[in-house]
């Protein structure tokens, strides 16, 4: 029977948090890093933020089949072979700048980020206590939005050499990788139910017609979070924003969502989940709807991507929460893709609907998405009327 006693518990969670933290690392990095290279390079805001979405597409083509090399070959030979090819990746981006290159190396990346990603989430839960799962699942949130927080302040390595932000961050996960060696392999339990065995067409539109709204936030927050650090450094270059505030612009968002993300848990838990969302999306719409009147004040226009991430950081966990208490729990695992798809649908959106806006609307455009976007999901928790668990508390 392969069980959980082969490694030290401590060590084995610090690990596993660290290649989280390289995970969102990676991701915020390639986001705006691309992004600014590709505007140099000449190509237009759409056709940057079509690229962007590869890495979005890599995660949805592994996600259906990540689950059964865990199960056949463990956790470990998976997130060895994400962390390889993350780095091998890396190594290619600065040898060739051709547009359809970088997609299909951002494809990759998506596709072993996902190895990575996934590995270490079931990894965490499945030897995880119940009394301290809860813990360990928000200390891993925050620990890919730290990653994903730091990732965009590589841009201030540009000036000095083009290839170096991506040398470093390919140095940074072989580091890491080395360290992983030492973790001893293990497996998930057969008992664990997946959303891939339980899931049905049947299931699916069930879960869909008894909870769309929950499926709205993670959406909107990765709309958000793409077309913030995809599309929003190419608009702010075209508003001559320097490079330089850009790299403090992006981190505030995320720090902001960090900071925040435990004390908006506590008071959902008082106030409702779906009345939590609804003020948070409302006061959001307005923090973005006035970015434009005063963007040329680079610190207001930080403060105020500072406080969206506080009042929005949380959307994607939010709207998580929300859901599960809104149907019988054998419908969770399916609810949980759906939120998985709804967040990846959401990203690939985000750049591309950034880059033509900011092609074909100009000053103002990427805040006006985002503001319109937030109040349409404040009219839609309006209509919606799911019966659920917390209906008396909102």
């Amino acid at each position: 029977m392969k069980n959980h006693q082969n490694n030290q518990p401590a060590f084995r969670f610090t690990m596993l948090i660290i290649m989280v933290f390289v995970a969102g690392f990676i991701q915020g990095m390639l986001l705006p890093l691309l992004a600014i290279l590709l505007e140099d390079a000449g190509y237009s805001s759409a056709m940057n933020g079509l690229n962007a979405i590869a890495l979005y597409i890599g995660v949805l083509i592994a996600s259906p089949f990540i689950e059964h090399p865990v199960r056949k070959f463990g956790y470990k030979p998976v997130i060895s072979i994400g962390l390889i090819c993350v780095i091998i990746t890396l190594l290619l981006f600065p040898l060739w700048q051709s547009f359809w290159l970088w997609f299909i190396l951002r494809l990759i990346i998506g596709i072993a980020d996902n190895m990575v990603h996934f590995s270490t989430q079931v990894w965490i839960t499945s030897t995880s206590s119940k009394a301290v799962r809860g813990r360990n699942v928000a200390i891993y949130g925050l620990a890919f939005s730290a990653g994903f927080a730091g990732g965009p302040l590589m841009t201030h390595v540009l000036s000095i050499d083009e290839r170096l932000p991506f040398i470093s961050a390919a140095l940074f996960c072989a580091i890491v990788w080395l360290f992983m060696l030492k973790l001893k392999n293990e497996w998930p339990d057969n008992a664990i139910e997946t959303a891939q065995q339980s899931g049905t067409l049947g299931r699916y539109w069930l879960v869909i017609k008894w909870a769309w709204f929950a499926f709205l936030p993670p959406l909107t927050f990765g709309f958000m979070e793409a077309a913030i650090h995809g599309s929003y450094p190419i608009y702010a270059m075209r508003m001559n924003i320097d490079i330089e505030w850009i790299s403090l612009i992006l981190p505030a968002f995320v720090i902001g969502g960090v900071v925040t993300q435990i004390p908006l848990g506590m008071v959902s838990d008082r106030l409702g989940r779906k009345r939590v969302l609804l003020i948070l999306a409302f006061l959001g719409a307005l923090i973005f709807l006035s970015m434009p009147f005063y963007e040329q004040h680079l610190g207001a226009v930080t403060l105020a991507f500072l406080l969206a991430g506080g009042l929005l950081g949380s959307f994607y966990s939010l709207g998580l929460m929300y859901m599960l208490t809104l149907f019988p729990k054998q419908l969770l695992p399916t609810g949980n893709v759906l939120i998985a798809i709804s967040f990846s649908l959401g990203s690939m959106l985000g750049p591309v609907t950034g880059g033509i806006l900011i092609d074909y609307a100009g000053r103002g455009s990427i805040y006006y998405a985002i503001g319109f976007l937030l109040l349409a999901v404040v009219i839609a928790g309006g209509v919606f009327k799911g019966v659920n668990a917390e209906s008396s508390t909102g």
